[in-house]
């Protein structure tokens, strides 16, 4: 019924590799942004992967669909972070915007999901 290897799931692996992306990106922010930005960006995109693979694992759709609203809520941290990253000038423009286009391809898959949850319930 549901899938239990994180592997198996497209949404977890495309978060799992913007998280390491993320983490690579975020190691040129200043340094005075190692206890703010640095660190929000790291927990909001960890935060997604690892309330969807929480999901995953659940016993049911209920609690599953659950911890996908989690990961969308974080998954809109994110995006916002990434803009003011950007705006800073701790990112490039086309870093920014390769981040934004992976994240929304993950948002859409869990909205999706979270749809097809509520339907089949």
């Amino acid at each position: 019924m549901m899938i239990k290897n994180l592997n198996d799931s497209i949404v977890w692996r495309k978060s799992y590799d913007l998280v390491l992306q993320i983490y690579k990106s975020t190691e040129d922010f200043p340094c005075r942004e190692s206890y703010n930005l640095t660190t929000q960006i790291r927990r909001s995109a960890l935060s997604v992967v690892s309330n969807i693979a929480e999901g995953i694992m659940r016993e049911t759709k209920y609690e599953f669909g659950h911890f996908l609203a989690i990961a969308k809520g974080s998954a809109g941290e994110l995006m916002t972070q990434i803009e003011l990253a950007e705006d800073m000038h701790y990112m490039t423009k086309d870093q920014a915007s390769r981040f934004k286009t992976d994240l929304m391809e993950i948002i859409k898959i869990l909205f999706v999901i979270s749809k097809k949850i509520r339907i089949k319930r």
